[in-house]
């Protein structure tokens, strides 16, 4: 939004799964005053609100089938009606959604109508879960060090080696959210120097998996260039194994190679 021509004009989100139908309806389209009980005055909705600009649709996966069907006539007339009236509005609003749902899985279940889906897929960004991106790990701990650092006044430097290994070795079920939770335990507990295993959520460290000999020094880069080695020592210099045991890409594989300095065992570079 802040880099496209709508930039400015109003950016609007809703997250659709929090809320009953005719909630949600009154929340998206807005409501004329007698529309219902309590409803004592003219209320502008959400694509109302969001005139020229965009309206983020979060958790479009979870509205039920009869708010499909106003959306999808939103989108394919460009006007609505508030609830309660009795004449359309038109409306000019970039839609974005987002939805942690297998949504071509669902059109297939019919549970998600169809031809929404076709409509609101012209651009898809695939975010991949964190699990699948462990790269992300170190960049994200230290943004969220910085933040908590800021927000709370401490002087936290960072994650211990330990540390750092115990999360690079988690599978985040709750993703990046789930991460930033356990910095944010870890601050509640920590308020200077390196976060250390015993800041960390108990229910995480009963989850610890066995790992392999740390190496010294506690650097973020130190670490992360042990990790891959040791793959790619245990995989015999294959490249597209230790890449998928690490969970990043292998062109990711070759970028943190060459940065890093490591060298590969000379088996199998180009796999």
């Amino acid at each position: 939004h802040a880099l496209s021509s709508r930039r400015e004009e109003p950016f609007v989100a809703i997250n659709c799964g929090a809320l009953p139908d005719t909630l949600l309806e009154s929340e998206l389209f807005g409501h004329t005053a007698g529309a219902f009980t309590d409803a004592r005055r003219n209320k502008p909705g959400r694509f109302a609100l969001a005139e020229g600009g965009t309206l983020f649709l979060d958790e479009i996966g979870d509205i039920s089938a009869a708010m499909q069907m106003r959306l999808l006539r939103v989108l394919q007339e460009r006007e609505f009606t508030p609830l309660g009236g009795v004449k359309s509005v038109p409306t000019d609003v970039r839609v974005l959604t987002a939805t942690n749902k297998d949504l071509p899985e669902l059109v297939a279940e019919g549970v998600f109508r169809e031809d929404l889906y076709y409509r609101i897929n012209v651009m898809t960004i695939d975010l991949p879960p964190l699990r699948d991106r462990m790269e992300d790990i170190p960049l994200l701990i230290d943004h969220f060090v910085h933040d908590f650092s800021r927000l709370q006044n401490k002087d936290v430097a960072g994650v211990s080696e330990e540390v750092l290994e115990i999360l690079m070795n988690h599978d985040f079920p709750g993703n990046v959210r789930e991460l930033e939770n356990i910095i944010e335990h870890a601050f509640i507990l920590c308020s200077s120097g390196f976060i250390e295993r015993y800041h960390l959520p108990r229910g995480l460290l009963e989850d610890v998996r066995p790992t392999s000999v740390r190496p010294p020094g506690a650097t973020l880069q130190s670490i992360e260039a042990f990790h891959i080695a040791d793959a790619l020592r245990r995989h015999g210099g294959n490249c597209r194994a230790a890449a998928e045991e690490l969970g990043i890409h292998r062109s990711t594989m070759f970028r943190k190679i060459k940065s890093l300095g490591i060298t590969v065992p000379a088996k199998d570079l180009k796999s």
